[in-house]
């Protein structure tokens, strides 16, 4: 077995203190490493298989009924990925997994999740936007990997995954998710087995709100190894409410609200602001919140 490598990221709980917090990850083969020096790619490259998608306006018979009545996608035209990451982010609501979903949809994964390999279905919600959508790859370029990973639907996921492996007939269990089921772990200790071994990189990753099951601290490794996918001519489109995620550098990020999409930039995003200012001011914006909502409890007691 090759030996695993360590990728490093910062231990902040620690006051007045940072110590080191590593993350197995699997060792890459020679030909899968990229070169070293002046051949290398640049940091943030990325892979670029998808350079937009649009939305088939023309084909859609009315924009009163959903999801095409969601602001986000009454206006969408064409949107522009990243070639490394793009972010979706947004209100409860405003469409960012629903266009998230239907853009993993196209690219032919399975709706609850997984790799292009997964076939199944728990329970099926999932819209026809995907039907509406067309997407624009770059030429000559082809992702080699690829994963749609979704909170809400991972518990559906790893009971496949288990059910898959033990029907293989060859090799260790779970040695593509770091020698252990998925449904041994908790939620974040499997996202971050999936993440760390399966993800190998050269693909194109689709994450509806990765940080659901992770704490602010394995926010830190996650963005630690999305570099790693980025590195390794990756494609991410992700949609999130983390203000730690986000600060990915030279991510497209797109707000979803009631006018449509548009660009934002890190600091100007309510997830930037409203965390720092929080943290500024905690005891002041406790105080304010708090007493506002005992003022309204108390009007009406009978």
């Amino acid at each position: 077995m090759p030996s695993a490598r360590r990728c490093r990221c910062l231990n902040l709980s620690r006051a007045g203190s940072a110590a080191a917090v590593f993350v197995k990850l699997p060792a890459r083969s020679k030909q899968d490493r990229l070169p070293l020096g002046a051949e290398a790619i640049p940091r943030f490259s990325g892979g670029g298989y998808v350079t937009s998608f649009r939305l088939r306006r023309d084909s859609i018979s009315s924009f009163d009924r959903y999801p095409f009545n969601i602001p986000a996608v009454r206006t969408l035209d064409r949107l522009e990925l990243h070639p490394a990451v793009t972010f979706f982010i947004g209100e409860n609501g405003s469409g960012k997994s629903t266009l998230l979903e239907a853009l993993a949809l196209r690219l032919n994964f399975n709706a609850e999740g997984g790799s292009k390999d997964h076939n199944f279905a728990t329970h099926t919600t999932h819209s026809e936007l995907h039907e509406f959508i067309a997407v624009e790859r770059t030429f000559g370029r082809r992702a080699t990997d690829g994963w749609f990973l979704r909170a809400e639907s991972f518990y559906n996921l790893a009971s496949e995954v288990e059910r898959a492996e033990k029907d293989a007939t060859q090799g260790p269990p779970f040695r593509a998710y770091g020698g252990r089921s998925l449904h041994a772990q908790s939620h974040g200790e499997s996202f971050l087995a999936l993440l760390s071994n399966r993800l190998q990189g050269g693909g194109i990753y689709l994450f509806d709100e990765p940080e659901a099951a992770l704490s602010p601290q394995r926010q830190l490794s996650v963005l630690t190894l999305l570099h790693r996918l980025v590195y390794h001519r990756s494609q991410l489109v992700i949609a999130t409410h983390s203000p730690i995620l986000l600060a990915y550098p030279h991510a497209h990020i797109y707000e979803f609200g009631e006018d449509g999409i548009r660009p934002v930039a890190y600091t100007d995003t309510e997830h930037y602001r409203i965390t720092k200012d929080f943290l500024n001011r905690h005891e002041r914006m406790l105080d304010i919140l708090l007493n506002e909502e005992d003022a309204d409890l108390k009007s009406k007691e009978w």
